[in-house]
C-alpha cells in the first residue's frame, strides 16, 4: 500500500497537511510524541475521508528514532511515497542562557532525524524513481538571527539540505522541496517561548503554508518561500550582508532578551 508519512502530525502545519492529503485520498501515516492527539486524529480522518491512517508515536530525538520508523512502515508493509518532514521546535533568548540540552535536542530533531528518516525513505523512492519530500525549513534560514540563533541554523541547513538533494534527485523523478514558511497561527512561539512573533507583515494560517507547498510540488521547484512579505525578506536576506541583518535585528531584540555587561538580564 503507498502511503504519505507525516511527522509532528498532532498539531500545527503537520496537522494541516494531513487533513488536506487525506481530503485528496492520501493514506496516512501520522508521527508524534502525543499518542491521544494522533488517535482522534486518525480516526476522524478515516471516518470522513474513508482512508487508511495509521499512527506511531515516537520522540524522534530518541535513540535510533528513525531507523524504529522505517522498520515500523517496512513491517506493516507500508510503501512511503511522500515524506513531509514537520517535525521541529525552535527557542529564543540569549544563547548562553539557554537550556543547553533543549538547544541540542533541537539540532538533534530540526536537522539529524530529518536526515536520517529523508535517507533511508529516499532508497525506496529511488528505486521506484517516483516520490515527494517536503522538509520544513523557515523564512528565518535566510539570515543570522541573534536571540534565535540555535533554531535559524538548523533552517539554514534544512534550507540547503533539501536544495542539494533536490537536484541530486531530479533524474529520478523524485521531487524535493524545501517548505520556508513566515509566521504562522501555530502553538510553535508559545512552545519556544515566543510572546512577541518576528514577522514582517501579518500570520499565515497552517492551510495557506500547505497549499503554497503543494503548488510547488506540483510546479517541481525546490524551494518556496510562503507568503509574499516573506519572500521579499527572504530576497533581502540574500542581498544586505549578515552582518548588517544580525546588527538591526541584534538591536530589536536585546532591550527584551539581552544581557547587560553585568551578565544580568536586561
Amino acid at each position: 500500500m503507498r502511503f504519505t508519512l507525516i511527522t509532528g502530525a498532532s498539531g500545527g502545519i503537520g496537522e494541516a497537511f494531513a487533513r488536506r492529503l487525506a481530503k485528496e485520498k492520501h493514506d496516512l501515516v501520522l508521527v508524534a510524541r502525543s499518542e491521544e492527539k494522533l488517535h482522534r486524529l486518525t480516526d476522524e480522518l478515516m471516518l470522513e475521508h474513508e482512508i487508511t491512517a495509521h499512527y506511531v508515536v515516537l520522540d524522534l530525538t530518541s535513540d535510533d528514532a528513525d531507523r524504529k520508523l522505517f522498520e515500523e512502515t517496512e513491517r506493516l508493509g507500508y510503501q512511503i511515497d511522500w515524506l513531509i518532514n514537520n517535525a521541529g521546535f525552535g527557542s529564543m533568548g540569549d544563547f548562553s542562557k539557554l537550556d543547553l540540552d533543549r538547544e541540542l535536542n533541537m539540532i538533534e530533531l530540526n536537522i539529524s532525524a530529518l536526515v536520517g528518516i529523508t535517507h533511508r525513505y529516499l532508497q525506496g523512492m529511488r528505486a521506484r524513481r517516483n516520490g515527494v519530500i517536503i522538509n520544513l525549513s523557515s523564512a528565518a534560514s535566510f539570515q543570522a538571527i541573534p536571540y534565535f540563533a540555535t533554531y535559524a541554523a538548523t533552517k539554514a541547513f534544512v534550507t540547503s539540505f533539501s536544495q542539494a538533494i533536490a537536484e541530486e534527485n531530479r533524474t529520478y523523478g523524485i521531487k524535493i522541496l524545501a517548505l520556508c514558511p513566515g509566521a504562522t497561527d501555530t502553538d510553535f512561539f508559545t512552545n519556544a517561548g515566543i510572546d512577541e512573533p518576528m514577522m514582517v507583515k501579518g500570520t499565515q494560517t497552517t492551510e495557506e503554508v500547505v497549499e503554497t507547498a503543494l503548488n510547488a510540488i506540483k510546479k517541481g521547484r525546490p524551494l518556496v518561500v510562503s507568503g509574499f512579505s516573506n519572500y521579499i525578506g527572504s530576497i533581502l536576506g540574500t542581498v544586505v550582508p549578515d552582518r548588517i541583518i544580525s546588527r538591526v535585528i541584534g538591536k530589536a531584540l536585546r532591550e527584551k532578551y539581552g544581557s547587560d555587561d553585568t551578565g544580568a538580564t536586561s
